[in-house]
């Protein structure tokens, strides 16, 4: 595994002719065009970089960007890759190992994701500050990295909190509603049931998606500060749930998108 990483970053460091990426950016579902306001330097796409894992959903761009954003140096995921496309938690996390050791300092992650507490609702936006894991494999299963990370990393503040101090900050003067809560991973890819949606917020979780845990184990088992925020596109309460598409999904995500944005680019020029 470690010949591979070196492979791909070793690729990527001659087409990138000395660029330094300072902050490593994952775009979810319906949230790529945070893209727009990066001055682009390079361009890779998943399926010309040796090794990496190719998305296969519609909307996702499966490119590799790096340039400038807020003044810093950046690398972005234009398209994640997700447990439900068939792939192995060693694969979705491959790019998020990779960008570590291309030089990021931080990283932070968006997602869509679906709305478990009545105190949220859709378009608005949800700062992680804890997770529940309730995908059936972990990124870090088997044999041990060590020189990535230890065997048994410690999780108890998975989410930076100085990031996530000065992104409600940013959001209170910015006036964008932007809760601070606890988001459930699930496999997917189907949405959840009544009795589903219930129990999921019965545990703690104030909203459900299907991503982002497997890059902030991984993560953390290298020491890399994360931060990571949602837009809830959609309400999962059980009395009154009704039915949702992909489609809706994206289109509130995008609507939603320059909130979201926002945040981000301040966040990133206060590093």
């Amino acid at each position: 595994m470690l010949d591979r990483f070196r492979t791909t970053v070793e690729h990527i460091e001659k087409r990138i002719e000395g660029f330094k990426p300072e902050v490593g950016i994952i775009l979810g579902t319906g949230l790529g065009k945070l893209v727009e306001d990066i001055e682009i330097k390079y361009e890779l796409m998943y399926s010309n970089i040796p090794n990496f894992p190719i998305s296969t959903v519609e909307f996702h761009a499966g490119k590799l960007i790096f340039g400038v954003l807020a003044g810093k140096n950046v690398v972005a995921m234009q398209g994640r890759l997700h447990y439900y496309e068939g792939y192995s938690m060693q694969q979705i996390t491959f790019p998020v190992r990779v960008m570590k050791l291309l030089g990021i300092e931080r990283l932070l992650v968006s997602n869509a994701c679906g709305c478990l507490n009545p105190d949220y609702r859709k378009g608005d936006l949800m700062i992680i500050d804890d997770h529940i894991n309730l995908l059936p494999d972990n990124p870090l299963r088997g044999h041990n990295l060590d020189t990535l990370g230890p065997r048994f990393p410690d999780m108890s503040a998975p989410y930076d909190k100085t990031m996530i101090k000065k992104a409600e900050e940013i959001a209170a003067a910015k006036n964008i509603v932007a809760h601070t809560g606890v988001y459930v991973s699930i496999a997917g890819p189907n949405l959840e049931t009544r009795a589903e949606y219930k129990y999921l917020r019965t545990i703690g979780g104030d909203v459900v998606g299907m991503s982002t845990v497997p890059e902030v184990i991984v993560a953390n088992h290298m020491e890399l500060p994360v931060f990571a925020i949602s837009v809830i596109t959609d309400e999962g309460f059980p009395d009154t749930l009704s039915k949702v598409s992909i489609d809706e999904i994206v289109r509130v995500a995008q609507l939603a998108e320059p909130k979201m944005t926002l945040i981000l680019k301040e966040l990133i020029s206060s590093f």
